[in-house]
């Protein structure tokens, strides 16, 4: 006698679903496809560990830790039971869409070492959302990012010693998702892995006196209708050529610009502190107009400025001194006009990897907008910032739950 065989779709552990779930598969839920099961995480770890460098000979991304973590998507089961394991190389198909057309998102994110001996990452939840939608538009599968942070979470403590403790340093994390789907229709890919790799840094920039900007509109980082405000590996790759020619001009970034308009610099945000005819301070940054990734570190300086001095006073700032602060468009003019009337007191970059950087000089139609130079290398606006983020960071300083330990 045949034995009938179960057509019901199965668990990404291969036992059946239960019928409710597998009615949801069979008129393609995506809320049950984006599931991911932390209960049924395995973890293999490594049975020699490397040696970790001491903070002074940190490279940023150049060491990675000794685990990894990783599952996989199939549109017939979901997500896979995730995985941490060794780090080591993946296995593609050749012809896999993250090869041939660039479905390819990542995060950049920190782990920190916290005054109680404990990792904690700094506002995790904005960058599960910005993955999401990211994800989104290259039309990658769904995730749960709940789930996901979880996950991360339990990697970060897995690798923990690898956490630099010297002040300004951290342990870089790169969640990525990419597009795995073997074949060569030009065709979302509807197979995907999802992987988190880990690595400890140290400062990002090491000049003292801050960082030289080329600015460049012959050359677009991104443009009105694009995907500039996503964190895509698509976005990164154009911009190896201009930076390479802003080099030897002897400028260390690109700073984009859309005709005379301020982006972007490098891959970082842009910030300018103007006086004001009252003496106050005007902080202006471009808007989120699609062309600019919504930075988590931009989001932070922008709501601590808007906070001092009436819910917080940023260190060495006067309490006197009001800090007003603008999202709108910037212009290359704008730029040299309040240079040569003295009011343009500050530049400087944001951004996860580079945490409160200032900007030294800016190229511009064969000449240089200078910015002042101070006695302690940063403005003051610019030292206060990173200094005050790099204590919530650290968990020095507590601020609206924005540093969260892992455990």
């Amino acid at each position: 006698m045949a034995i009938a065989q179960s057509t019901a779709p199965l668990n990404p552990n291969g036992t059946p679903m239960p019928a409710k779930d597998a009615e949801l598969v069979k008129n393609g839920s995506s809320s049950l496809k984006a599931k991911i099961d932390t209960s049924l995480l395995t973890e293999t770890l490594a049975t020699s560990l490397k040696e970790v460098p001491k903070p002074e000979d940190l490279v940023f991304g150049q060491v990675m830790t000794d685990h990894m973590l990783i599952l996989s998507y199939a549109p017939e089961s979901g997500w896979s039971a995730p995985e941490i394991k060794p780090y080591g190389p993946l296995s593609l198909d050749p012809s896999s869409s993250c090869f041939q057309y660039c479905p390819n998102v990542f995060e950049g994110m920190k782990a920190y070492i916290g005054p109680d001996g404990k990792p904690r990452l700094f506002r995790p939840e904005l960058n599960m959302v910005r993955m999401e939608k990211s994800a989104e538009r290259v039309a990658l599968p769904p995730f749960d990012t709940t789930a996901l942070l979880k996950l991360i979470k339990r990697l970060v403590a897995v690798d923990a010693r690898w956490i630099p403790r010297s002040k300004g340093c951290s342990l870089y994390i790169r969640p990525t998702i990419i597009g795995t789907r073997a074949a060569l229709g030009v065709a979302a890919s509807n197979h995907a892995l999802l992987y988190v790799i880990m690595s400890p840094t140290g400062p990002y920039f090491r000049t003292p006196s801050g960082i030289s900007l080329l600015g460049v509109n012959e050359h677009v980082r991104s443009w009105p209708g694009g995907t500039g405000g996503y964190k895509l590996g698509l976005n990164y790759a154009p911009c190896f050529h201009p930076q390479r020619l802003a080099a030897e001009k002897g400028y260390q970034q690109v700073l984009w610009l859309i005709g005379e308009n301020v982006t972007e610099a490098g891959a970082m945000n842009f910030f300018v502190v103007v006086k004001r005819d009252d003496g106050d301070l005007d902080i202006v940054t471009p808007p989120l107009d699609g062309t600019i990734l919504p930075g988590v570190t931009r989001a932070s300086v922008l709501s601590l400025l808007s906070a001092h001095p009436t819910q917080t006073s940023l260190p060495n700032l006067s309490n006197k001194t009001r800090l007003y602060t603008h999202e709108r468009p910037i212009t290359m003019t704008e730029l040299a006009a309040w240079s040569a009337a003295g009011r343009l007191l500050e530049c400087f970059v944001v951004g996860t990897a580079v945490v409160v950087t200032p900007v030294s000089r800016i190229g511009w139609q064969d000449r240089d907008i200078v910015l002042p130079e101070h006695k302690a290398v940063m403005g003051p606006v610019t030292a206060a910032l990173y200094e005050r983020l790099v204590d919530i960071q650290e968990g020095r300083v507590e601020w609206q739950g924005w540093s969260a330990t892992c455990v």
